[in-house]
C-alpha cells in the first residue's frame, strides 16, 4: 500500500546526512536524536551502528508520533576494533598515521521506524576503503584543509579526504558520507513510499477552480 503522505523525520543532526538525505527530493525535518553513543562491552562494531541506528530514530518518535523516523550511524573497523572520531588534533594524526597503507571498513547502518506501528526496518552497508601511504606532511596539509574531527577515522570523503584514499569497494557510495541512499530509498519503498513517484508529486503544480467572487 503507497503511502506518500507520511511525514518525514532524519533523527540526526548531522549537516553530512541531511545534505544526503536532501538529494532524493523529499521533504522532511531533522531532529537531535541525544543518544548515547558508546559501545556495549564485547559489541562488534557493524552491531554497535545497527543498534545505534535503530537507538536514534525510536529516541525522536515519541516527539513525532505519526512519521516515518531515519536513523542511522557508522562505525569504522579496523582489525576488529573500533576507530572512532578523533578527540582532537593529536588524535586525528595519530589516526592516520596508523591507517597510513591499509584498509579499514566503515559500516554504516540505516533503520526506517514507523512510529505510528513500531515497526522498525534496518539495514548496514558496508565501505572498505583502502589508504594510500601518507607522509607526515600530507597529513598535516589534508588535516588544516579540511578538519575532519566530527568523521570516523578522520577522513571526509566528501572533502579534500578523497586524496587519502587509493580504493573504495561498497555497494552504495553514499554509505561512506554517512547515509546509505540505495538502502533509503529500498527502506521507504517497503513502507509504501516511491520516491520517484512522490518526487513526480512535488514538482507537479496543483490544478486550482477559480472561486466566484463574493
Amino acid at each position: 500500500m503507497k503511502n506518500p503522505a507520511r511525514p518525514l523525520v532524519l533523527a540526526s543532526t548531522s549537516p553530512y546526512r541531511r545534505e544526503l538525505l536532501a538529494r532524493l527530493g523529499l521533504r522532511f525535518e531533522a531532529a537531535s536524536p541525544d543518544v548515547d553513543e558508546t559501545p556495549l562491552v564485547g559489541e562488534r562494531p557493524a552491531a554497535t551502528a545497527l543498534r545505534l541506528a535503530q537507538a536514534k530514530a525510536r529516541a525522536v518518535a515519541p516527539r513525532h508520533p505519526a512519521s516515518l523516523i531515519i536513523g542511522s550511524d557508522q562505525v569504522a573497523e579496523a582489525d576488529g576494533r573500533a576507530i572512532g572520531k578523533p578527540r582532537d588534533h593529536a588524535e586525528a594524526v595519530d589516526q592516520l598515521t596508523q591507517l597510513s597503507g591499509r584498509s579499514i571498513t566503515f559500516h554504516t547502518a540505516v533503520a526506517l521506524l514507523d512510529a505510528t506501528t513500531g515497526r522498525c526496518r534496518s539495514r548496514v552497508v558496508g565501505a572498505t576503503t583502502r589508504f594510500r601511504s601518507l607522509t607526515p606532511r600530507a597529513i598535516e596539509n589534508y588535516l588544516r584543509r579540511d578538519q575532519p574531527y566530527d568523521c570516523a577515522g578522520s577522513i571526509k570523503s566528501e572533502g579534500l579526504g578523497i586524496a587519502l584514499v587509493e580504493a573504495i569497494d561498497s555497494d552504495d557510495p553514499s554509505a561512506l558520507i554517512g547515509l546509505p541512499l540505495i538502502s533509503v530509498v529500498d527502506l521507504l519503498r517497503e513502507e509504501g513510499v516511491e520516491v520517484l513517484e512522490a518526487h513526480e508529486r512535488a514538482a507537479t503544480p496543483r490544478r486550482t477552480i477559480d472561486a466566484p467572487d463574493v
